[in-house]
């Protein structure tokens, strides 16, 4: 039989998103605490769409246990100029505003996929440099993600080169193992990016090899993502997860699984899916568990 304590300990560094279960908030959240799981990845649609308004879904969130993993997501925000930067920075306060007041320490932020955006990445990094001031005093971080299918940053590696040149302390990365493997990027790059400007990790697969167009991946990210183990890109899984490992990420790892058959699902039996992950990954891919009596903690 499994030890409780060597269980908690693999699942203490692996959350789930709310996008993946159907039904009321309340019952979402009691079925990830019952699986065992700490912490929850919310959307902004958790909050507005609550029957009862907005406070009455962050005092759900807060008797779960749970905590908030980040707030998700603020879409095409860089690269705007005139009225369009205006209005989409008015809606980037109020999504600080919603964020704070969850308690959340994180806002994700993916990359533009505007035709009307700037492709210049000075202008981009000015832009989320101005998000992450505004952020600053409520508390909270900007995680950027490349979206691999935005217009100018679709990987990692530019998400990476901009947040560079932003320079702003509370501003760092998201990585998502969906756009990379989608993009095909090289792992190699991970070398060059600094362990504390990884503020999350994002973990996916998906059921077929490649998706080749842009079209094709925003239709599989968006309906066809399972949990890690499920999928068919399991190396390339464990390699990401063991070389954020080695470079010293020691962060949030967040299953964003987008998939209308778990929305099908009854609530438990999608969380007991998450949880034969999220131990898989912490028991035999990062060796997270706590030692049993009399032995040595396991050597990474």
């Amino acid at each position: 039989m499994n030890d409780p304590r060597s269980m908690a300990a693999a699942l203490g560094r692996f959350g789930m998103d709310t996008i993946t279960l159907a039904g009321p908030l309340q019952a979402r959240l009691q079925a990830m605490r019952s699986a065992g799981f700490s912490q929850v990845m919310l959307k902004a649609n958790d909050l507005v769409g609550h029957p009862q308004g907005w406070q009455a879904a962050v005092d759900e969130v807060r008797a779960s246990g749970l905590r908030a993993t980040g707030f998700q997501v603020l879409r095409d925000f860089e690269g705007l100029s005139g009225h369009l930067h205006d209005y989409k920075l008015d809606i980037a306060k109020n999504m600080l505003r919603l964020c704070a007041a969850l308690g959340s320490p994180l806002l994700l932020v993916c990359s533009s996929t505007s035709a009307h955006a700037s492709q210049d990445l000075d202008h981009m990094a000015r832009d989320l440099r101005k998000l992450a001031m505004l952020a600053l005093p409520l508390g909270v971080r900007i995680a950027y993600e490349a979206l691999s299918w935005g217009r100018t940053v679709n990987e990692y590696t530019q998400s990476w080169d901009v947040v560079s040149r932003a320079d702003c302390p509370n501003l760092g990365l998201c990585l998502d193992s969906f756009h990379i493997l989608a993009a095909k990027t090289s792992l190699d790059a991970l070398a060059d990016i600094e362990p504390d400007k990884v503020f999350l990790v994002q973990l996916s697969d998906f059921l077929w090899q490649e998706a080749r167009t842009f079209e094709e991946r925003m239709a599989t990210a968006r309906t066809y993502r399972v949990f890690p183990g499920e999928g068919v890109h399991t190396p390339q899984l464990i390699e990401l997860v063991q070389a954020l490992d080695a470079m010293g990420y020691g962060g949030d790892h967040s299953f964003e699984v987008f998939n209308d058959d778990y929305q099908q699902m009854p609530l438990p039996m999608v969380c007991e899916r998450a949880r034969r992950s999220a131990l898989w990954l912490g028991e035999d891919v990062l060796r997270l568990s706590l030692p049993l009596p009399g032995q040595l903690r396991l050597q990474r």
